[in-house]
């Protein structure tokens, strides 16, 4: 089957020919019809978890899929062939990922069915982002109506759902991005919208909070020391988060809790998702769709922090 993959970290992903898995024991095989695309992929095509977790190679890259059953493996089931399904691809050893026309999926992860009304080309895109923005909401940074947060790096797929399920509980989100993301922060519920290219982040935060803020997602920061800059933002009580594994409590100012947020996949969040985004509460920003030999170049696109919204590739 055609998949996208690295031979080793660090290399460059490829457009390969790998053998079409068969689903194991309490497993479904699905036809990807689209995998999105996540900055997890090329972190960890760049070493993120090198040491910390097995890997196979050629390693397979992407986590978020939609599509449907393809074959049913043995023992207990809640799929049949041809339901359609999406969810989350986590789990060791890294590299059986879902840039490819095939994956293997355990039923008792982050999978669930696609509603009739939803599309696929949506349920694609919704896994990391939107399990990562409502689970940071409930047990990361818990606000309560007229509180303030900042987003830095808003205008990605994680960032745009997080300011969309934060406006639905009347959070006050200041959406910090690269470039003129003004007009689609506001539509998508921001109170003030931050260029980091053309403005001070700390001159205008403290301007539109000048007690300082509630809590913090930071989404991009990749040290302990520029989290740690936009941390010096929240007040004493407050909350600073981070989804890159970079808060040092040591460098967070003192009263601030530091949290490192990690995500739990669920078939109950994505069951959410799928309802807010049938109701027209949620809406998910697609940058591009591109076809699967596409991802090598779309990959280089999101690492330099060229993409906006989402990119999903048609598999």
């Amino acid at each position: 089957m055609r998949a996208v993959a690295v031979a080793a970290f660090r290399a460059e992903p490829e457009l390969v020919h790998v053998p079409k898995p068969e689903p194991g024991e309490g497993e479904i095989l699905v036809k990807v019809e689209f995998a999105a695309l996540n900055p997890y992929d090329w972190q960890v095509m760049d070493g993120l978890l090198e040491g910390r977790a097995p890997h196979v190679f050629p390693l397979v890259m992407g986590v978020d899929f939609a599509g449907r059953v393809d074959m049913v493996g043995p023992g207990e089931h809640r799929f049949v062939v041809g339901d359609r399904v999406y969810g989350q691809v986590s789990r060791p050893p890294v590299g059986a990922g879902t840039y490819a026309e095939y994956v293997t999926v355990p039923q008792d992860s982050g999978l669930a069915e696609v509603p009739d009304t939803l599309d696929l080309r949506t349920a694609a895109v919704l896994p990391t982002s939107g399990m990562a923005a409502a689970r940071i909401l409930v047990s990361g940074a818990v606000l309560l109506p007229g509180e303030s947060m900042l987003v830095v790096g808003a205008a990605g797929g994680v960032g745009s759902v997080l300011t969309q399920l934060a406006t639905a509980r009347e959070v006050r989100v200041i959406a910090a991005v690269r470039g003129d993301e003004r007009k689609r922060m506001t539509a998508l519920g921001a109170v003030a919208t931050i260029d980091t290219t053309k403005e001070s982040l700390e001159s205008r935060v403290r301007e539109v909070c000048p007690q300082g803020l509630d809590a913090l997602v930071d989404l991009v920061s990749s040290t302990p020391q520029d989290f740690a800059a936009h941390a010096r933002l929240v007040r004493t009580g407050g909350t600073a988060l981070t989804t890159r594994s970079v808060a040092d409590p040591a460098l967070v100012p003192p009263g601030v809790e530091a949290v490192n947020f990690g995500l739990k996949a669920s078939t109950a969040l994505l069951d959410q998702l799928a309802a807010a985004a049938i109701r027209g509460d949620l809406s998910v920003p697609v940058d591009a769709e591109l076809p699967l030999e596409m991802a090598p170049r779309a990959l280089a696109r999101n690492r330099a922090g060229g993409a906006r919204g989402k990119t999903v590739f048609a598999v």
